[in-house]
C-alpha cells in the first residue's frame, strides 16, 4: 500500500481512502440548491433552525438532498451528551483568549494548509498575502461560535455556522472539479484528508501549541474535548470511519499519523501561506489596543509556538525560522504551568461556600459580586496576559459581541455562501 493510498478503518469495517473520498450528501444539496433555487434555500434555512419538524408548514415538499442531509444531522453521535452542548467547549474557553488566538487559530490554520493540495486550492482564491488577515479573523469567529455555551444546540450560531461552512466546501470541490483540477494527481479536492485537518487543527494541534506555552490539558479534559468535538466532525461532515475512536490526544496523534503518511512534503504555496498567516496574526496582534511587544517580537513569538507545537524538521519544512537565543518561551511556559492548579476537570463543579462565609449570588444575578470576584470554575486569570500589554494599559477591555444570529450573519467562511447557497 502507497502512502496516496492509505486507508482508514478507524472504528468501522468500512474503509475510507481520506483523499479521495468527499462529501456525497453537501455535494448533493448544493446541486439541488443551484437547480431548485428559493424554494430549496427556505426548505434547507427552515431545517437548520427548526428540524425536519421546520419543513411542515412549508408549501412545497423539500428536496429529497435537503431532507438527507437534515436527517443526518440530527443522528448525531450517541456520545454526545445534550448537556455537554449546553456547557459548550469548557476545555478551550478555559483557555485565556490571548493564547487561543495566538496558539490554538494559528496553529489550526497552519496544520490545515500544511499540506500542498489544500494551499494549491486556497492559493486560487488569491494571494495569500491578501487572504491572510479574512481567514484569521473568519476561522477566530467560526471557532468562538462553535465552542460558546449552546452554540452547537440545533439552529445555534455554531450549528449554523459549521454547517454552512460544509456546504461553501462543497461548493468550492466543485467549482474545482470544473475548473480542471487533477484528481488523479492531486487527490480530490476538500476530501477527508482536508476536513480531517480542520478537525485535527482544533483539537491536537491546538493543545499541542497551547501546551508549547505551558497550558497543558488533563487526561479528563482530554476526553470531554474529543466528545464534544466528535459532534463539530459529525456536522462538518467528517466519516465516523477516521475519528469515531478517538477520545484523547492519544487517538488523535494515530490519525494524525495515517494523514501525514499520505500529504506530500510542504511546498512553496504552503510555505508562502504560513508565513503570510503569521505576518497578518503578528500586525494584528501588535496592533491591538495595549499591546506592548512589536510586529517583529510577536511575529517571533508565533515562530517559537509553532516550533514548540510542529518540531524542529517539521517547522523547517513549513518555513518557520527557529527561535532566537533571548526567546520567552521557558518564562511564559513557566508563568503558564501555574495557572494548572486553578483549572477543574471539566465539567465545572460548583464551589460549596466556606462556614462563615456568605453564599455565592444565585444563578440568575448578572452582576459579579465583587469587582475582584475571581474567575469561573474551569477558568484561571491569566498570568502572563501583562506580557502582551502596557504597564499604563487597563487591565482588560471589553469582549466584542458576538456576532449577530440571524439570517444574514457574517459567519466563518459562509456568509458569501449562505448568500449562495
Amino acid at each position: 500500500m502507497t502512502a496516496h493510498d492509505t486507508r482508514s478503518t478507524v472504528g468501522t469495517d468500512r474503509p475510507v481512502t481520506p483523499r479521495t473520498a468527499g462529501d456525497p450528501l453537501a455535494d448533493a444539496v448544493v446541486e439541488e440548491l443551484d437547480r431548485l433555487g428559493t424554494p430549496a434555500r427556505q426548505a434547507l434555512d427552515r431545517g437548520l433552525r427548526h428540524g425536519m419538524t421546520g419543513l411542515d408548514g412549508l408549501d412545497e415538499a423539500p428536496p429529497d438532498a435537503v431532507v438527507a442531509l437534515l436527517e443526518h444531522l440530527e443522528n448525531g453521535p450517541c456520545r454526545v451528551d445534550p448537556l455537554t452542548l449546553h456547557r459548550g467547549d469548557v476545555v478551550s474557553l478555559s483557555v485565556p483568549p490571548l493564547w487561543f488566538g495566538l496558539c490554538s487559530i494559528t496553529s489550526a490554520l497552519a496544520y490545515t494548509s500544511a499540506s500542498p493540495d489544500t494551499a494549491r486550492l486556497l492559493t486560487l482564491a488569491g494571494r495569500p498575502a491578501d487572504t491572510a488577515s479574512r481567514r484569521l479573523v473568519e476561522t477566530g469567529v467560526w471557532a468562538r461560535q462553535t465552542i460558546r455555551p449552546g452554540g452547537l444546540l440545533r439552529g445555534g450560531p455554531g450549528y449554523l455556522a459549521t454547517v454552512r461552512m460544509r456546504l461553501l466546501l462543497a461548493r468550492m470541490r466543485t467549482s474545482a472539479l470544473e475548473c480542471g483540477w487533477d484528481s488523479a494527481a492531486w487527490g480530490l479536492p476538500i476530501s477527508q484528508a482536508d476536513l480531517a485537518r480542520t478537525w485535527l487543527g482544533f483539537t491536537l494541534v491546538s493543545f499541542e501549541a497551547l501546551a508549547a506555552v505551558g497550558i497543558a490539558a488533563g487526561r479528563a479534559e482530554e476526553r470531554y474535548l474529543y466528545g464534544y468535538w466528535s459532534y463539530v466532525a459529525h456536522l462538518l461532515g467528517l466519516d465516523q470511519s477516521v475519528h469515531g475512536e478517538v477520545a484523547d490526544h492519544a487517538g488523535a496523534r494515530r490519525v494524525r499519523d495515517l494523514l501525514d503518511s499520505g500529504t506530500a512534503a510542504p511546498d512553496e504555496n504552503v510555505r508562502a501561506l504560513t508565513s503570510a498567516m503569521v505576518d497578518a496574526q503578528a500586525r494584528a496582534m501588535a496592533g491591538a489596543p495595549g499591546a506592548v511587544l512589536s510586529e517583529e517580537q510577536v511575529r517571533a513569538l508565533i515562530h517559537s509556538v509553532l516550533r514548540g507545537a510542529f518540531g524542529d524538521e517539521p517547522g523547517e519544512r513549513l518555513g518557520i525560522p527557529a527561535p532566537a537565543p533571548t526567546d520567552l518561551m521557558p518564562l511564559i511556559g513557566k508563568l503558564n504551568a501555574r495557572r494548572a492548579t486553578g483549572r477543574t476537570s471539566p465539567p465545572p463543579r460548583p464551589r460549596r461556600p466556606a462556614a462563615g462565609r456568605s453564599r455565592a449570588p444565585h444563578p440568575s444575578s448578572s452582576r459579579p459580586s465583587s469587582p475582584a470576584a475571581a474567575p469561573p470554575a474551569g477558568v484561571a486569570r491569566n498570568p502572563t496576559a501583562g506580557l502582551l500589554r502596557r504597564p499604563d494599559a487597563p487591565a482588560g477591555r471589553p469582549r466584542p459581541p458576538d456576532p449577530p444570529d440571524g439570517p444574514g450573519d457574517s459567519i466563518h467562511v459562509t456568509a458569501e455562501a449562505a448568500r449562495s447557497t
